[in-house]
């Protein structure tokens, strides 16, 4: 009988296949298309497929196969179905389960490009969307009704690091039978209990904590074995969204080491948020894992950890936080996330540019806002930075 394996172990040997070759690092198929014995088997496979049998490289493919089975066992998923990208994901988990006339409840703090597919996107073919503020629990349920037929959210918003509570919301949602689909992203798979905690769905941004190293874009959808692939993979194989073989390849790569990176993101991040407490020049330090927070016990039940995000204001707007981002020397400026390198952006002027003012103000991005993503440098460096560029401020 096989024993249960721990995390860091599946993250490692999960999912694997080997061609007659025995390779070590797993082998990426780089090929569109599969070769059949017969016509017969041609025929047979197109009636269906068995569960390590291929067809083409969009409706799968041997090294993605490999990806999607250990992020599933890493996130406790029955399955998972690898995307291009993590809005791919965001678009195909919600795409394929909606049709004209029903209706969908959103949180309404969500990256830029996630709000347009709630907003623009899903109401321009006939989805109804009716957005709240994810923390408040009387909106949601004001707002779902017995017609409800999925929710949305981010489970720690992008970039001001609100928690919604996944228990009490899915709660409310499965009532009325209502699917709930968490983007889960700044948690990370690492501290990921979303599943346990009601969620049906969860989706990530490969491109983030996964790769962790800025090397490509991908996402992944996972769920239930019969909505991955009854709803989701159908929608996904037709409309051309789905994973690369490479790719894969590169995220296999990043799964191996995504607990030790994040764990020690995740201490660092605490560390930072400590050492920025109270800084004079600073309106506000805020981090989910930091007593300060005021969802500290929110997430520490739902994650147990408070993640690698930080987010912090300066008081003096734009200018000053502009300054700040110009003197740093470690950190650098880009608009990704959950990279090995620490790197600052100004949600204002790059992610969340295209929301007007008054939706900004709606949801705290105010111009002094600075999002940090912690990275695997040494902390002390980190903060050594920070404290410098603040000087210059």
């Amino acid at each position: 009988m096989t024993r249960s394996r721990r995390t860091r172990t599946n993250l490692v040997h999960g999912g694997t296949r080997r061609s007659q070759y025995n390779e070590v690092s797993e082998a990426i198929f780089l090929t569109q298309g599969f070769v059949y014995d017969s016509a017969e088997d041609a025929e047979a496979r197109f009636i269906k497929a068995g569960d390590d049998e291929f067809i083409y490289a969009r409706y799968g493919n041997p090294t993605v196969r490999m990806f999607e089975e250990r992020i599933a066992l890493l996130e406790g998923a029955e399955d998972a179905f690898a995307t291009a990208s993590g809005m791919a994901a965001v678009n195909g988990a919600l795409t394929s389960m909606l049709q004209a006339g029903d209706h969908l409840v959103s949180a309404r703090a969500l990256f830029g490009s996630c709000l347009y597919i709630v907003d623009d996107i899903l109401t321009r073919f006939g989805v109804e969307a009716t957005l709240v503020d994810g923390t408040d629990l009387d909106q949601w349920r004001a707002a779902i009704r017995p017609d409800t037929k999925a929710v949305f959210f981010e489970s720690m918003s992008n970039p001001t690091l609100e928690i919604i509570d996944i228990a009490a919301v899915s709660e409310l949602a499965h009532a009325v039978g209502a699917l709930v689909v968490v983007d889960n992203v700044f948690a990370t798979p690492v501290y990921s209990r979303a599943l346990d905690l009601g969620a049906d769905v969860v989706i990530y941004s490969g491109t983030k904590h996964i790769d962790g190293q800025g090397r490509t874009l991908g996402g992944v959808i996972l769920g239930s074995k019969e909505y991955i692939r009854k709803t989701v993979e159908p929608y996904m194989k037709h409309t051309g969204g789905s994973m690369s073989p490479f790719t894969a390849w590169v995220m296999l790569k990043g799964l191996e080491t995504i607990d030790l990176r994040v764990r020690a993101q995740t201490q660092s991040a605490g560390a930072i948020a400590e050492a920025l407490q109270n800084h004079p020049k600073l309106a506000g330090v805020v981090y989910p894992g930091h007593a300060s927070h005021p969802q500290y016990d929110l997430v520490q039940s739902q994650m147990g950890a408070g993640g690698t995000m930080l987010a912090i204001e300066l008081k003096g707007g734009q200018e000053e936080s502009f300054r700040l981002l110009n003197a740093l020397e470690i950190i650098i400026i880009s608009n990704n996330l959950g990279d090995a390198k620490s790197i600052v952006t100004h949600p204002a002027t790059t992610t969340h540019q295209r929301l007007t003012e008054e939706q900004r103000a709606e949801l705290g991005i105010s111009r002094g806002l600075i999002r940090l993503s912690v990275g695997i440098e040494d902390p002390q460096d980190l903060i050594d930075d920070l404290l410098q560029a603040l000087e210059a401020v």
